[in-house]
């Protein structure tokens, strides 16, 4: 039982691994997956003085949570538009304003636990590839009128100042995002929910959920944890434990690199420090880490679970596209992951039954996303609040098996072609 390989892997006889439950245990709350989701949702339950057990089948945060990409800022996967037609323009709002309110929870627990570690770095440099000018100053300004959240409008030679590449036009720039080593974020949570009198289990798989007297009783190969309630946070690695949630979502892989140390090279590319995303549905996203020396660049999404051939080129390939510059930088280490996804792209938090509750479907926007969904969930559980409502239009919509996968990865593929249409007419 280990970490996979990637940037995030801490230190050689850092943070031992955690026993696996042995016996009979019993919990307010058992929560089922030890992601960031799990972990938050266990954490702000902690604080309220209630007792929880939390099982997690390999490592703390082993799968999304300890492997992707770092970036914190408001918003979901699916575009406001898309969620306002689905729920109206009222309740996309309140949505919103609860992805900021993620993005926030996680800039409080950073500083109220010390987290020195995650090496948070702060601004997110939101660009364009095409003449995007009117488009972006739009957005920036309902963004201010609506929820008082500030961007800055970055013109295409302030843009090409920072991020030396003809592919960027204009962007907007968020300084209340950030970045961070998202690993070690979660292994700071495990570690307050243990000091506030929880229980955190590792290599405990959930092999069963049952109801017996009232309570929930979850199965291990060990042992079991009996509690009032059970919050299943599994994300893309959730497996059978609950059929309904498992025909809900689909496991999408995605991609990140690490580069080799080369801050001269680099500097002649990249020069800030702000983590950097397009504005492509099929996009790239990327940022600096060890002090500017090295790029930590991530991208592509497939359906397939199993790591493709020549992962580190494949990424490579795309940075040098960028930044023909970066032509001599090489791969140190390549890595994939599974995140889960909803076919409507919004996260999926609610209540299967009594005393069950599921808090899961963060891809593409997990960060903030994990944050609040383990708040609502917490606040349900303890009766401060029934905001996870918000979602229940969503809900757990069938992810079409086989034919729904083909289905997203045909889209993804559309997107990328879309994408390139549009570039083209912009690219030298």
């Amino acid at each position: 039982m280990g970490y996979a390989p990637t940037y995030y892997g801490p230190p050689a006889g850092v943070d031992a691994p955690r026993p696996a439950l042995n016996g009979r245990a019993e919990a307010d709350v058992c929560v089922v997956g030890g992601g960031l989701a799990g972990l938050t949702a266990a954490l702000e339950l902690a604080r309220r003085g209630m007792k929880v057990a939390v099982l997690e089948g390999e490592r703390i945060a082993w799968g999304a949570s300890g492997r992707n990409g770092g970036f914190v800022s408001p918003g979901y996967s699916a575009r406001h538009e898309t969620i306002e037609r689905q729920v109206g323009a009222d309740d996309a709002t309140a949505l919103h304003r609860l992805s900021i309110e993620g993005a926030e929870a996680v800039a409080a627990n950073l500083k109220a636990l010390g987290v020195t570690d995650a090496d948070r770095t702060d601004g997110l440099l939101a660009t364009s590839r095409y003449e995007a000018s009117a488009e972006l100053m739009t957005r920036r300004d309902w963004l201010e009128r609506e929820f008082g959240y500030r961007l800055e409008f970055r013109t295409r030679e302030a843009v090409r100042s920072e991020l030396v590449s003809a592919r960027y036009f204009q962007a907007l720039y968020d300084p209340q995002a950030f970045h961070l080593n998202p690993l070690n974020y979660a292994r700071a949570l495990a570690r307050e929910i243990e000091r506030l009198g929880g229980a955190v289990y590792e290599a405990s798989p959930a092999l069963a959920l049952s109801r017996e007297g009232g309570a929930g009783v979850v199965a291990t190969a060990g042992g079991q944890v009996r509690a009032r309630d059970v919050v299943i946070a599994c994300g893309g690695y959730t497996g059978g434990l609950e059929p309904r949630l498992k025909r809900s979502y689909l496991p999408i892989a995605t991609y990140v690199m690490l580069t080799r140390p080369d801050r001269a090279r680099i500097e002649g590319a990249i020069r800030t420090r702000a983590a950097v995303g397009d504005g492509r549905r099929a996009g790239d996203y990327y940022r600096l880490v060890d002090g500017g020396t090295r790029v930590l660049w991530g991208g592509k999404i497939t359906t397939r679970t199993s790591e493709p051939r020549r992962l580190g080129a494949l990424l490579r390939r795309s940075m040098v596209s960028t930044f023909p510059q970066l032509a001599g930088l090489e791969v140190d280490i390549a890595w994939s992951g599974l995140m889960a996804y909803a076919r409507h792209l919004m996260p999926q938090i609610g209540r299967l039954e009594d005393g069950v509750w599921y808090c899961t479907a963060f891809g593409g926007h997990g960060l903030n996303t994990t944050a609040i969904g383990g708040r609502l969930v917490a606040e349900a559980i303890a009766g401060d609040a029934d905001r996870y409502r918000l979602f229940a239009p969503f809900g757990l919509a069938w992810n079409g098996g086989w034919a729904g996968r083909g289905a997203v990865q045909g889209a993804y593929w559309a997107m990328q072609a879309g994408d390139r249409l549009r570039e083209r007419r912009w690219t030298p």
